[in-house]
């Protein structure tokens, strides 16, 4: 495992379009800052209208028909992807501690997580490139004549993904993998947070042999960046993934100009239910360890945990116990003890914090945690709340940290309606020893994953997605490369 002071000097901080590294035409930068330390890392070019202007055209010219990418085989885009896929995976050291420095995710789950699950990912649409494929379809011959008729699955154009800073790598991967699998080019904006693994990524990009303009990385803010590929009208598909507040604003926007498509993960509130006849030992220590998994911050954290009242005490003080001896794995993320790294920022430790406070207020039993822990970086302690009702603040919205609220309920029925009580659907999980019990859950909660005794059970083979307002459309799998397809019907008179 590297030292903080073993990581390279950060070499990629510009704009990358076309396969160039380029200045801000307006001259800006921004700061990147490591949560850990609080100290600056990198100042990076700070993308705005123009350069947006530049790389959406720079990614339509490469769309082109006839261009270099244009004409590739899809095989050929599989090798390629594949390449792309084994060079990460030879700079997997590299890419893992710049993301530790930039997000302050522990080495080993910036490792064994976000960079080769990103490797994955890379390679399970490498492999899928030369599979997509039409049908014929056995249609009426109208007049008593015949027609051939069949589809074909063609690329949607050019892709805006904007992606989020909790996993950057993996967000960036899970876009990039099916849209270029698909035969698409594309514009990424990196969350301004973290935008260095992005950087890293162009130019291995760059090196493996991508034509100009395919991939085009313009790091900057949601109000310009952001804003200018949504407004664009060459812009045909926007993959966003983050807050369900930008996310409506994205679909408005995107609606409004030039009807581009959309893809959209957004926030969660994941119920965690813990049946009376379950595990006790394996719920407790599942379901705070996915409530606490990236320190919280994932949208399919398992927020709301639903105990039955016949092990609810029981299970409140194994929880409260566990979050308190689990506390000192919260620090250096270059630790090799270490479990849970910092917030990402200040705005967001302040507003966990504000989230505890309200807690507090609208009369949640603080069990432990809530407060600072050291005098530098932006750490929460792990906290957990009982005696939590539905209608408490935490209970209702998105908090995106160290927070565990546990719940009690009584029956099967009461606690199906209280868990789908929400605006999200994103992931919902299930312990119990009790199979009918397991499968009349998954099928009455509302949630796009449902996970049984397997919290967070997420492959690259799977779809992932939200119901209600946790998004549009799903990523992984083979659901996962639609969004960047649309289909042509031929119609052959005989």
């Amino acid at each position: 495992m590297p030292r903080r002071d073993q990581v390279r000097r950060i070499q990629y901080t510009g704009l990358f379009i076309d396969n160039q590294w380029c200045d801000s035409a307006y001259g800006n930068t921004f700061p990147v800052v490591d949560p850990t330390t609080e100290h600056l890392i990198a100042q990076v070019q700070e993308g705005g209208e123009e350069d947006v202007e530049k790389a959406v055209q720079a990614a339509r010219r490469a769309f082109k028909k006839g261009s270099a990418w244009r004409k590739l085989d899809a095989s050929q885009r599989g090798l390629i992807l594949w390449k792309l896929a084994d060079e990460i995976e030879k700079r997997q050291e590299e890419f893992a501690a710049l993301e530790v420095l930039d997000n302050g995710m522990p080495y080993s789950l910036a490792l064994n997580l976000d960079v080769k699950f990103s490797i994955g990912i890379l390679r399970y649409y490498a492999g899928y490139a030369d599979k997509i494929q039409g049908s014929t379809i056995p249609a009426d011959g109208g007049g008593g004549g015949r027609r051939l008729v069949y589809t074909l699955e063609e690329p949607v154009g050019v892709v805006a993904a904007i992606t989020p800073w909790n996993l950057p790598l993996m967000m960036v991967a899970v876009k990039l993998a099916p849209a270029l699998s698909a035969g698409c080019t594309m514009v990424v904006k990196p969350a301004e947070q973290t935008p260095l693994t992005a950087l890293l990524l162009a130019q291995v990009i760059k090196e493996v042999g991508f034509p100009p303009g395919v991939v085009n990385v313009v790091p900057g803010f949601g109000e310009t960046a952001g804003s200018a590929l949504t407004h664009h009208p060459d812009v045909d598909h926007v993959s966003f993934t983050g807050s369900l507040e930008v996310g409506r604003e994205v679909q408005q926007v995107s609606g409004a100009t030039n009807l581009k498509t959309v893809s959209l993960e957004l926030g969660g509130k994941g119920p965690a239910i813990v049946c009376r006849s379950a595990d006790l030992d394996h719920a407790v220590d599942m379901c705070q360890k996915f409530c606490y998994v990236i320190s919280g911050q994932a949208c399919c954290a398992l927020t709301r945990t639903f105990v039955h009242e016949s092990v609810y005490d029981e299970f409140v003080k194994r929880s409260t116990e566990r979050a308190m001896r689990n506390a000192a794995t919260f620090g250096d993320p270059f630790g090799p003890e270490t479990t849970h790294g910092p917030l990402i920022d200040r705005t967001q430790f302040e507003r966990v914090l504000q989230y505890v406070h309200q807690g507090k207020e609208e009369g949640a039993k603080l069990e432990c945690g809530g407060t600072r822990l050291y005098d530098k970086g932006y750490f929460v302690a792990p906290t957990v709340f009982s005696n939590v009702t539905d209608e408490m603040t935490i209970a209702k919205e998105e908090i995106f940290g160290p927070v565990q609220q546990i719940l009690r309920y009584s029956t099967i029925e009461e606690v199906v309606e209280r868990a789908n009580n929400t605006i999200y659907g994103l992931a919902a999980a299930v312990f119990t020893k009790d199979l009918e019990e397991a499968h009349q859950l998954a099928a009455d909660l509302e949630s796009g994953q449902i996970w049984i005794n397997d919290p967070l059970g997420l492959t690259v083979q799977t779809p992932f997605g939200g119901y209600k307002q946790s998004g549009i459309g799903r990523e992984y799998g083979i659901e996962g490369i639609k969004h960047f397809l649309q289909t042509k019907t031929v119609i052959v008179k005989l």
